[in-house]
Order: structure tokens, then C-alpha cells, then sequence
């Protein structure tokens, strides 16, 4: 096939996993509450959460190096300039999807975010943080500089997994320590 017919299937297969996404959004953050009682169920489901994002990255990722390659971007003066800098992009991307994810969660567990807390969300989100936020880093700056293997891939997917134990290790030490 070639790499035009290759793009397009990757930008539908992008758009289609975008909406599946949504769907899954909705169905694990209503659902997140009741299965910190089951830690196995914990562990998977955050883990598969956490793949299918990463996942979804590295698909829109591939997609925007394939258009950037195909000359798609050539008008543009700084078309290029996410593939020829992997590690700034994939360093500033990282952040912003991390402070949006962290964002995203208070708002779910206290309705809104109250600017005094957000110094106190951060600390008991660092943890998790770091480690996500390698295994983002990892997969943008793989994907950009056109270097991202199967090993790779599964290392990974590893950390996302080890993530997820120490996520749910950290929740129930968190309600430990809240309910005392």
C-alpha cells in the first residue's frame, strides 16, 4: 500500500478511535468509584485506560509525522519543526496532557477546582505524574523521531501497567489515611 493510502487509513483509524474514546471516557469515570473495592479490577481497568490514551497518542502522533513526511504541511513555515525536535515537543506536550489529566480528575472528585487546593492537587498527583508522564514522553518522543519498535511498545506498556499497581496502591493509602 502506499504511503498516501497508508495516512488516510491512519487519520480514519485516528477519527474512529477518537470516538470510541469519548465512550470509554464516559464509561470508566462513571465507573471508577466502584471498583476501588475490587483491587485486581482496579488495576486492569486503569491499566487498559491508560493504554487506550497512549495508544490513541501514539495512533494521532503517526498520523502527523505520515502528513508532515507526505510534504502535507509544506505552505507552512514551521511544518516541520515537531519531527526535527521530538524531545521539546514531546516534553511540552507531556506536561500539558499531565496538568489537563490532573485538571480533569479534581473536577471530577470535588465538582470544580478551587485555586488554593491545586498546590495540594499537584503534590498527591505527582506520583503518578512522573510515572505516566514517562511513559508518555517515551511514546511522543518514539513516535516523532520515527524510532518506536514492538520492544519499545511493550516497555511501555510495562510502565503503564506498573503505573496502574501503584495507582491503586496509592488510592487505597489515600483512603486509609483519609478515613482514620
Amino acid at each position: 500500500m502506499d504511503s498516501k493510502k497508508t495516512t488516510a487509513l491512519l487519520g480514519l483509524a485516528f477519527l474512529g478511535f477518537l470516538a470510541l474514546s469519548y465512550y470509554e471516557n464516559l464509561f470508566f469515570f462513571n465507573i471508577v468509584g466502584d471498583i476501588t473495592r475490587n483491587q485486581l479490577l482496579a488495576v486492569l481497568m486503569l491499566f487498559v485506560h491508560n493504554v487506550l490514551v497512549v495508544s490513541l497518542i501514539l495512533l494521532g502522533m503517526t498520523f502527523y509525522v505520515n502528513l508532515v513526511l507526505l510534504d502535507f504541511f509544506k505552505r507552512e513555515k514551521h511544518g516541520r519543526i515537531v519531527i526535527e525536535h521530538p524531545k521539546t515537543f514531546a516534553i511540552a506536550f507531556t506536561i500539558m496532557i499531565l496538568f489537563l489529566s490532573i485538571l480533569r480528575g479534581a473536577i471530577l472528585i470535588y465538582g470544580r477546582v478551587y485555586v488554593e487546593d491545586l498546590p495540594l492537587i499537584l503534590l498527591v498527583s505527582t506520583p503518578m505524574g512522573i510515572i505516566e508522564g514517562y511513559g508518555i514522553y517515551l511514546t511522543l518522543k518514539k513516535t516523532l523521531s520515527r524510532t518506536m519498535t514492538i520492544k519499545d511498545l511493550a516497555y511501555i506498556y510495562g510502565i503503564f501497567f506498573i503505573a496502574a499497581i501503584i495507582e491503586v496502591g496509592f488510592i487505597n493509602l489515600l483512603l486509609a489515611v483519609t478515613a482514620s
